[in-house]
Parts: C-alpha cells; sequence; structure tokens
C-alpha cells in the first residue's frame, strides 16, 4: 500500500513510531507510568460515565495546560475512543463531535504526527461521515501549518479519493476549505525563510495530486447549494491560482475549459456542462495569468453559438446560465466579448442576431466600464437593425432599448430610442390592421407575435425611470410630439405616466426646458405641429371615446392635468379640482356615475367650464375650427365622431362671435349627408350642445337654412325648386331638420317659451308640407311634434298654448292614425303617434271628450285589434318577427299610459266607460292575441289607477271580473296571468274604496295552476279565484256581472265556456239567498244564452236554475215557466239538479 509507506518515510523523519493500526479491543490502561489527569479521563470515557461532551471539553483543557507529554499508549487509545467517536455514524451528538475535534487539535500540540497519521487513516476508512474529520484536518493546518507541510500531498491525495467517494455538496466545502488551508500553510512555508529546497519529485507530486483534487472539485461541484458554492469556488481559485504559476498544469486547465466547451456538440443535456464552466470562469476571476485570447474567443464563440442554437430547446434555467457564462467571460475581457457581440449583429442567423442583442442589453445593464466606453459604437450598431422586419429581432432590439435606457439615456442621444419605440408601435398597429390582399391576413400566431410587441413598447415606455442620466432631456419636450397622431393611441398610458413622473420630478422646469432648442419648442407648441386646441381635442376624444377603455381615458385626462399650462393659463386651478373628480367616475368610486352616456355629459360639462374659465373669444374660435378639421379626418365609422360633433356643439356654445357661429353650423349643415341616419344624430347632437348656450342663435340659422330650402306656404314654388324639393336627398334633409326642430326644443328654457310656437312649429310644418311625406318623414314629424310638446310641458305656462295649433297638430295625428290602420304589417308610425299624443294631451287646454273618444278608438284599432289573427301568424312567420312582435310590445304600453293621461284629465268616469265598452269587444274576441294585448292595457290601466284611487273604478267591478273570469283559462298562458294579475289588482281597488280588508289568500299562489297544461289543473285554479272574488263582491254589480258573462257566452268555446260556467255558478252558490230582486233578470239572460251555446252551457244553466229554485223557489219557477215550457228537457234537467242540490 502506497500510502502506509509514505507514513513509514514520513515517521522516519519525524522520530515517531505509530500505534498498531488494528483497533479491535479497548482494554483499560495497565502501564506502570503513574496515573495522570489524562488517563483518568479516558477512563471515564471508557467507562462511559458522565456527560461525554463535558469530559471532552475537561480533557481538552487538560491537554492544553499540562507541560508534560501523556504516554504513548495512553496517547494511542485516547486516538482510538476519538476516532470511534468522530466517526460514529449514529448516537454521536454534534457537539460531542465538535469537542472530539477540539481534543484533537489539542493533542495536536505535543502528537501532531500521531494526531495527524490518525485522520489520514480516518479518510482512508470506509464510510460516509467524515465531516468533522476534515473539518478537523482544516484547523490542524490552519493552526499548524508548517508542520503540516510533510503531509499536503498525501492529504490532497485523500481529499481527491473522499470527494470522489462522497457525492455531497457538504462533504465537497469541507473538503475544499482542507485544500484551500494546504496552499496557505505552502504560501506561510515560503514565506518563513526558512523552507529547505522542495524535491521536485515531491514538488511534481504535490502539484499533480493539486490538480487531480481541482479536476474532481469541478466534476462535483455543479450540484452544490448556494450556501456551499462559495466556499467551494474559494477553494477553486486559491487552487487555480497554485496551477496556473506551472506551465504544464496551466495548459492542462485550459485544455480541460477547451474540453468542455467542444462536449456542446458531443451530448444533449448541455446543463452540467455549463455549471463546470461557470465555476472556472469564476474563479478565474482576478487570477494571473489570465486566459489567453485564442482560447477566451473559443470558449465565448462555443458557449455563444451554444445559446443562440434555435435547434435545440433550452429551457429557461439553461439560458439564464448561458447568459451567466458571457457575462461571466465580459468580466474577464469585456473588449473582446462587446467587439464579438457586436460582430454577431450582423449575422444573417436571426437568434444569433436575437442572441448579441439579449446579451448587449445583459452588459448595459451591468454597467461595466468597457461596455460603458463601448455603448456609443454599440448603439449605432444596433440601430442598424431597426429597419429589420423579422419579429423576433423586432422584439430583442425593443428589450435592449429596454435595457439601455434603464441605466444610461445620455448615450443614446445619437439614436432616437424613444421615437423607435413609437414606430415600432405604429409598425405593428398597421400590421394586426392590413388588409391588403397582397399581403394577406396575419396568421393567429403572427397576430398574437404582434400584439405582444405592443404591449412590449408600452411596458418600455411605462417603466422608464426619469431620474436616470439624461432620460429627461431624452424625453421632453419629444414625447409631446406622440400624442396627437392617432396611431400613438394605445400609448397615451405610458406617455402619461412619464409626464406625469416628468411633472413631479421637476423635469419640466424652466431650467431644464431651457437647455433645448427654442426653435423646436417654439415650433412644437405654437405651430402647426401641436398647438394646445390640438392638443386638447386630441385628449378629449380619447378621454370620451367608449371604447378607449377607462384606464387610457384616466391617461389622457392626466395628461390634461400635467400639460394644463401648455394649454391655456386660466384652466390650471379649476382642472385641479374637476379632474379628480372626473377620475372618481372612471375608477367606480362615484356612485352617481351609471353609464356611457353620463360619462360623455360630464366630460362635455367640463369642457364648457372650462371654456367659460378661459373667457377667451379668440382660443374658443380656434378650438371650434380644430374641433371641425377632426370632424373632417374622421372617418363616418369612426367611433370618435358622435363624440367630436357633441364637442362642436359645446364650443359654438360658448361662441360669442355670431357670424364665425353662423357660419360653423350652415357648413355643416350643408355637408351633412341626411341619406345616413348616423350622420342626422350627429348632426342634431351638434345643434342640440350649441343651443343650450346659444339657443337664439342656433334657431336663427335652422330658420335662415329653412328658408333657403323652402319658401313661403303660400308663395309659389319655382319650377327649379320643385325639381331640388323632389330629389331623395332633399326629402331625407327635410326629414333631418323636422328632427332637428324637435330636438332644438328640448333645450329650450322659459324664456325661449315664445319661439317654441312661433319658430320651431311654424318651421317644422313648413318643412313637412315641402317634403314628399313619405313614412320617413311622417315619422320625423311625429318625433318632432312629441319633442315640443314635451318641451312645452317642461319649461312653459301649459295654458297659454295656442289652441289652433294644438287642433292642428291633433289633426294630423289622427290623419296618420286613420292612415295607417289598415296596413298589411306592424307599422311603427301609429306607436309614435301614440307617444306623441300622450305628450300632447297634457298640453293645456285639454282634449274634448269627442276628440278623446275618437282617439281612444283610433288607437285601440291600431294598436289592439290590429293586427289580425291570420296577420299574426304571417308575422310569427316572417324573417322580421322579433322586431315586429317587439314594436307591438312596445305599442300596447305606449296605449296604456295613453289612456292613464286621458283618465287623469278626464273629470268623470264617462271616459272610462268608454274604455269598458272597447275592452268588452276585445277581451271577448276570438283572436286570442287580441285578447292578449286587451289584458295587457288593462292590467296597466288598473296598476295605475290602483295608485290614483279613482272611485269611478269600483262601478264597473262586476262587469270587468264578468270579462276577466273566462280569460283565466285562456289557451294562452300569459293571458291566464294577466287575468289573474288584473283580478288581484281590482280586489284590492275595491278594498281601497270600502275602507275594508281582504280576507283572502294569494292569488298568486293560484298562478301556478293556471300555467299548467291540464285543463282541469286551471279550472280548479280559476274556481279557487271565483270563490276568493266572490267572497268581496258587492251585490250591486250583479247584473253587470251577469251581463258581461252573457258576452262570454256568445264569443266563448271550450275551456273559456266552462271557467265562465264555473264562475257563474260558484257566485250563485254563494250569493244566491241575497239576489231575490235580481232573479228574474238573471233567469232571462240565462235562457236567452241558451240557444248561443246548447250542448256546453246548458248543463251549468240548469245548475244554476236549481240554485236559485233552492234559494227563490216560488219567484223561479214563476219567471222560468214564461220562458220554458214545463215537460221540456230543460225542465227535466232543472229538476234533477234541483234534486240533487236539495240532497
Amino acid at each position: 500500500m502506497k500510502w502506509l509507506r509514505a507514513l513509514r518515510d514520513l515517521f522516519a523523519c519525524v522520530g515517531c513510531v505509530p500505534r498498531r493500526m488494528c483497533r479491535g479491543g479497548r482494554g483499560r490502561v495497565s502501564s506502570s507510568v503513574l496515573p495522570c489527569a489524562v488517563s483518568l479521563l479516558l477512563q471515564r470515557l471508557q467507562d462511559k460515565e458522565g456527560d461525554r461532551a463535558q469530559v471532552y471539553c475537561e480533557l481538552e483543557s487538560v491537554l492544553c495546560k499540562e507541560v508534560s507529554c501523556p504516554p504513548c499508549g495512553v496517547v494511542n487509545r485516547l486516538l482510538a475512543e476519538l476516532s470511534q467517536d468522530l466517526m460514529a455514524a449514529q448516537g454521536v451528538a454534534e457537539n460531542v463531535k465538535r469537542a472530539v475535534s477540539n481534543v484533537l487539535v489539542a493533542l495536536a500540540q505535543s502528537h501532531f504526527s500521531l494526531v495527524m497519521v490518525e485522520l489520514q487513516g480516518l479518510l482512508k476508512a470506509v464510510g460516509e461521515f467524515k465531516e468533522f474529520v476534515l473539518i478537523t484536518l482544516s484547523r490542524l493546518f490552519s493552526t499548524y501549518a508548517l508542520q503540516c507541510i510533510p503531509f499536503v500531498w498525501l492529504t490532497l491525495a485523500s481529499l481527491c479519493s473522499v470527494v470522489s467517494q462522497v457525492r455531497s455538496g457538504r462533504i465537497l466545502r469541507f473538503a475544499c476549505a482542507v485544500a484551500k488551508q494546504c496552499l496557505e500553510g505552502i504560501k506561510v512555508h515560503l514565506s518563513s525563510g526558512k523552507q529547505r529546497p522542495w524535491p521536485a519529485t515531491e514538488k511534481e507530486q504535490i502539484y499533480e495530486n493539486l490538480y487531480q483534487f481541482f479536476c474532481s472539485v469541478v466534476r462535483n461541484c455543479q450540484d452544490c447549494k448556494e450556501e456551499d458554492k462559495q466556499s467551494v469556488l474559494g477553494a477553486v481559485t486559491a487552487m487555480m491560482s497554485v496551477l496556473l504559476e506551472e506551465k504544464l498544469h496551466r495548459e492542462h486547465i485550459w485544455e480541460q475549459l477547451l474540453w468542455l466547451t467542444h462536449q456542446y456538440q458531443e451530448v444533449q443535456d448541455t446543463s452540467g456542462l455549463t455549471k463546470r464552466l461557470i465555476v472556472f470562469l469564476e474563479a478565474l476571476k482576478g487570477v494571473q495569468p489570465g486566459i489567453p485570447k485564442d482560447k477566451f474567443l473559443a470558449i465565448t464563440s462555443a458557449v455563444f453559438y451554444q445559446l443562440s442554437d434555435d435547434t435545440k430547446q433550452h429551457s429557461e434555467a439553461d439560458s439564464t446560465e448561458l447568459t451567466h457564462c458571457i457575462l461571466l467571460q465580459a468580466q474577464l475581457h469585456p473588449e473582446e466579448v462587446v467587439l464579438f457581440l457586436q460582430s454577431q449583429l450582423g449575422d444573417e442567423r436571426e437568434a444569433r442576431c436575437v442572441a448579441a442583442l439579449g446579451l448587449l442589453g445583459a452588459l448595459a445593464r451591468s454597467d461595466e466600464p468597457a461596455m460603458t466606453e463601448k455603448l456609443p459604437q454599440v448603439v449605432e450598431a444596433a440601430q442598424r437593425l431597426c429597419k429589420d422586419p423579422r419579429i423576433q429581432v423586432r422584439k430583442a432590439l425593443l428589450h435592449f432599448i429596454k435595457d439601455l435606457l434603464s441605466v444610461d439615456a445620455q448615450n443614446c442621444s445619437a439614436w432616437d430610442v424613444v421615437g423607435h419605440i413609437f414606430s415600432e408601435f405604429s409598425r405593428t398597429t398597421r400590421r394586426r390592421h392590413s388588409v391588403l390582399p397582397a399581403a394577406g391576413d396575419l396568421s393567429a400566431q403572427e397576430a398574437r407575435e404582434e400584439g405582444a410587441l405592443q404591449e412590449l413598447c408600452m411596458n418600455i415606455l411605462g417603466s422608464l425611470d426619469v431620474s436616470v442620466r439624461g432620460m429627461t432631456k431624452l424625453l421632453w419636450p419629444q414625447l409631446m410630439l406622440y400624442v396627437g397622431p392617432a396611431q400613438y393611441t394605445g400609448m397615451l398610458i405610458p406617455v402619461s405616466r412619464c409626464i406625469q413622473a416628468l411633472a413631479e420630478g421637476e423635469g419640466m422646469a424652466e431650467c431644464e426646458i431651457e437647455e433645448l432648442d427654442p426653435h423646436f419648442l417654439s415650433s412644437l407648441f405654437q405651430g402647426s405641429l401641436l398647438t394646445p386646441q390640438t392638443l386638447l381635442v386630441r385628449l378629449l376624444v380619447v378621454a370620451g371615446s367608449p371604447f378607449a377603455g377607462s384606464e387610457l381615458q384616466a391617461a389622457a385626462l392626466l395628461l390634461m392635468q400635467n400639460l394644463h399650462s401648455k394649454i391655456h393659463g386660466a384652466v390650471g386651478a379649476m382642472w385641479a379640482a374637476e379632474i379628480p373628480l372626473l377620475l372618481q367616475c372612471l375608477q367606480g368610486t362615484d356612485e352617481s356615475f351609471t353609464d356611457s352616456a353620463e360619462w360623455e355629459h360630464r366630460l362635455l360639462k367640463f369642457l364648457r367650464a372650462s371654456l367659460e374659465t378661459m373667457e377667451d373669444e379668440a382660443w374658443t374660435k380656434r378650438l371650434s375650427c380644430e374641433l371641425s378639421h377632426w370632424l373632417d379626418r374622421s372617418p363616418s365609422s369612426s367611433g370618435e365622431k358622435s363624440f367630436l360633433y357633441k364637442a362642436l356643439g359645446t364650443a359654438l356654445g360658448a361662441c360669442k362671435d355670431v357670424l364665425h357661429v353662423q357660419e360653423q353650423l350652415l357648413q355643416h349643415l350643408e355637408e351633412t349627408n341626411t341619406e345616413r341616419s348616423s350622420e342626422v344624430q350627429e348632426m342634431i347632437s351638434l345643434l342640440s350642445h350649441a343651443a343650450e348656450s346659444n339657443f337664439h342663435l342656433v334657431l336663427d340659422t335652422l330658420t335662415v337654412f329653412v328658408s333657403r330650402m323652402c319658401k313661403d306656404q303660400n308663395a309659389m314654388i319655382s319650377k327649379h325648386k320643385k325639381m331640388e324639393l323632389d330629389s331623395t336627398r332633399a326629402h331625407a334633409k327635410c326629414s333631418a331638420l323636422i328632427l332637428a326642430h324637435g330636438s332644438l326644443a328640448l333645450c329650450a328654457s322659459k324664456e325661449h317659451l315664445a319661439r317654441l310656437e312661433v319658430d320651431i312649429v311654424d318651421n317644422i310644418l313648413l318643412l313637412y308640407s315641402c317634403s314628399c311625406q313619405d313614412l320617413q318623414n311622417k315619422l320625423a314629424l311625429v318625433q318632432s311634434i312629441t319633442d315640443f310638446c314635451s318641451a312645452f310641458q317642461a319649461v312653459g305656462d301649459s295654458g297659454c298654448f295656442n289652441t289652433s295649433l294644438k287642433h292642428t297638430l291633433l289633426k294630423i295625428l289622427i290623419g296618420l292614425l286613420q292612415e295607417y290602420y289598415f296596413d298589411i304589417y306592424v307599422s311603427p308610425v301609429p306607436l309614435k303617434v301614440v307617444l306623441a299624443l300622450e305628450q300632447l294631451s297634457q298640453v293645456k287646454p285639454s282634449l274634448e271628450s269627442k276628440d278623446m273618444l275618437r282617439l281612444l278608438n283610433l288607437c285601440w284599432k291600431n294598436i289592439v285589434t290590429h293586427p289580425s289573427a291570420e296577420m299574426m301568424l304571417k308575422i310569427r312567420k316572417s324573417q322580421r318577427a322579433a322586431q315586429y312582435l317587439q314594436l307591438l310590445q312596445t305599442s300596447v304600453k305606449a296605449l296604456g299610459r295613453l289612456l292613464a293621461v286621458l283618465l287623469e284629465i278626464e273629470p268623470t268616469g264617462g271616459f272610462f266607460q268608454n274604455i269598458i265598452y272597447v275592452l268588452l269587444n276585445s277581451m271577448t274576441s276570438d283572436n286570442m292575441w287580441e285578447r292578449k294585448r286587451a289584458l295587457q292595457v288593462c292590467f296597466q290601466l288598473l296598476a295605475i289607477l290602483e295608485e290614483l284611487q279613482r272611485g269611478h273604478t269600483c262601478e264597473h267591478f262586476g262587469f270587468l271580473v264578468g270579462l276577466l273570469a273566462p280569460l283565466t283559462c285562456d289557451p294562452m298562458p300569459t293571458s291566464r296571468q294577466l287575468a289573474a294579475s288584473c283580478l288581484s289588482s281590482l280586489l284590492r281597488i275595491q278594498a281601497k274604496a270600502t275602507n275594508s280588508v281582504m280576507e283572502m289568500g294569494d292569488i298568486g299562489s293560484l298562478c301556478v295552476g293556471l300555467n299548467s297544461c291540464s285543463t282541469i289543473s286551471q279550472l280548479q285554479a280559476s274556481s279557487k279565484i271565483a270563490r276568493m272574488v266572490c267572497r268581496i263582491f258587492p251585490l250591486e254589480d250583479t247584473i253587470d256581472f251577469v251581463m258581461a258573462i252573457r258576452k262570454t257566452l256568445q264569443q266563448a268555446t271550450g275551456t273559456r265556456l266552462r271557467a265562465t260556467g264555473k264562475w257563474l255558478i260558484t257566485f250563485l252558490q254563494m250569493h244566491g239567498k241575497d239576489i231575490c230582486q235580481d232573479v228574474p233578470h238573471i233567469l232571462y239572460i240565462l235562457r236567452c244564452s241558451v240557444s248561443m251555446q246548447q250542448s256546453v252551457f246548458e248543463p251549468f244553466l240548469c245548475h244554476a236554475v236549481a240554485i236559485l229554485m233552492r234559494c227563490h223557489t216560488e219567484v223561479t219557477i214563476y219567471e222560468f215557466r214564461l220562458l220554458e215550457p214545463a215537460e221540456s228537457e230543460t225542465w227535466r234537467r232543472i229538476r234533477a239538479f234541483y234534486l240533487q242540490e236539495c240532497s
């Protein structure tokens, strides 16, 4: 064994004989030497007396203090005890092992060779628990450096064996600590001046063992934890500094490095190689001589090509480690690495170009001095890639700019990097919205990549640190160049953040602005490039866009606030107070904020208040011109155009220059394409918003425009004018102007009341007379009448309205109702007319009774009676079925509101009697759709009358119950529910009128039975409702109830007829004894009804007569014999029912 022979040679040198290696027995001390303290303590250890850690501490103290050395025999036995505890796998606490280590270090003071030999043996022993052996060795080399010199080469060989056997980061750390102490000991030995010339063979052996240990450490250090890695790297650095002094091993290290890089081409999983390479490179920092340039470039190239190899799928961790390798090389030779990466920017392979940009960005962040010096050249080289179409290169270039701007913006002056960010954003926008056939649509993957580039542009600008050197000069005022153009709308969010940061950091202070080019500033803020009006319009459009999103809208408002001095000097304080309130609306903290329309209203109100605060007529005129220019440039499909019209109207409303306002309004009236409904609405919104502050001027302008189109009604129309008016566009313009006058009326205040009647209505009628009076113009006329009447009610004294004018309008509306009654399909005209009549009816003087009756009949025919059952079937099969049905539903609701208005203004119950009459005809109709519409109107009226508490409703209680009763079993489920709801309302009205408390269940709970598809369940539920109603039925309404039932008997069939009979029987069973005076009339009505529905109703007739006979025998028999022969079949059935009742 080589190492035993070496030990014998060492002992020969130091004059000491080792104990036998066999440790088989541990007998008691039997020496002739007097017992000493060491022997006593050893005996305690062998007898396992007391705390072993405490005994070891006492032993350490003794060994440190005794002058005489313990005998070798005692030492040998003590070493055996110490070794057993030091290498124990379990059962020995860590503090005991630490105490053992302390004893060994103390014992080495007198028996160094024995202790060293024991530790060397322990290193060679089999087992993994060598942590404290290595700790003790490290302490020996630290404490007894010169005495350890003969054991250096042997220790290194043992350490190499330990590292190869035990693959543990912790063991590796302690082994490296020992090696480092060995090397420190050599330095101490060489610096002491007492060293003898080192034998060449021994020196060569030390270098060889050190190199082998170095290679073992590098191979096994890749899995070290972070707490172990630093110690390992320190040892590797120390070993490398020694090995590089010797030429042969220096070449071995370089070869080892090159071999590692060549392995990238040989193995699949290269993560281990990269980790070992990182250890080498980190160890090379500060070590001389450095790596030769050719080998360094070979390593750099290998690592870079591995990183940029797009045929290999690198994990994120692998890419990070390879990048770390390049950065470590840059710390060793920064200039060479920068030049190499710069040369890769021109590579045609996309992956290499991308990797080079990423690494240059990382180097820029690292703030390497060499990189700082080379930064201008690197920026110039990167700038050449601006036009590169490859998407990954574009992305990498943006990341490079981000890295560059994070550390030093001053070196970007030669290249407008901010401009490139905006250009790239615009470029991606164009590509994503490109519809050119030659280019073709982007694939889904390309669209996602372009979208990611847009997000990256926004993130870069939004994350800029304005405190970075040169950033203020780079951003301000160049950022303002990108506020105006529409293609940069999405970038307003980061632009707003940057400008806010500059404002808060006083980045826009005058002292810094003075350093900028004054000609540029003047041309920017005062020239046509970005005027204050342009800036305000741009930000208002974004803030008002419903498609922009709250974040973008908030960014526009913040830009307004931070740039207020560039817009107008008078708005600073007002905006500082108002803009935060607007921001609260966007953030949802303002509970009164509801929707986009409310937001638009608040924004326009803010604009109006701003213009009033400025009190600058010239500025306001320029703003209106700028808004007009924006309108001209905005496409028709643009969502911002509607807001621009309203903003222009607001600006013209604030303007006091009459000629300017008229010129602007007339221009837009002329240019509006009235054949497009969207443009008509935009033109109307322009006029309405201008009229809010300039009502008379806007109305005068409209009157001038109308006079150009139409001459006075009584004047002759020229041939040329006639041809012009006959054109489609002219009729569309008439329609638009009619609507505009109605909207203008809604803007009127009480001071404008006189002009409502004189000018607005006259203009409306004039325009209508000049039009072709087609559907479009009729709808416009009706809508304008509705708006006019609504406006008149809101601002005027209703008593002063012109009576003849009201009759004229009423006549027009009635004429339209008559015209559209026989329309094939559902028309919107009746609905619009009913809405207009609702408003017109509320304007005093009130309508006459004959007019109200005429309106009732016409509206009822148009909306309830029409369409017929056959037409409803056609409607439900048509493509526009949903639209027609919705129109019908809306019309029915409008009719209900109109009738409610007429009931309110009619002081007597006469009009309600008329309503009952039309309800009778519709509720007993064969058309189930008509019955449903009649029930909807009835339910709406009863709900309103329930609130009004009008007494005349109860006068018709019995009649209404008789009409509603059969409909609780109508074929349509909706009609059944409506009938039950109407009955419930009637009961509540009756209870309030009579000051009585309803002792009844909930009719609503019975609606479940009415929903059933089973006719039996429907009849059962209907009967329960009948009992509830009859409990509070006023007996004076008995004849009305029976008369209404008779009307049903004339029309009803099936389940409705059976429900009628059940309600009649229920009523007679509950109240038959109390209606003696009504019996003759009831019998007459019932007998007349038999011939109508002989087969179905006759059983109910017989049952009813039987009930009356039981209650009023003589009267019933006498009266019925007058109507029916005594021997008839009817009498036979009556007698049968009578016997059944009496039994």
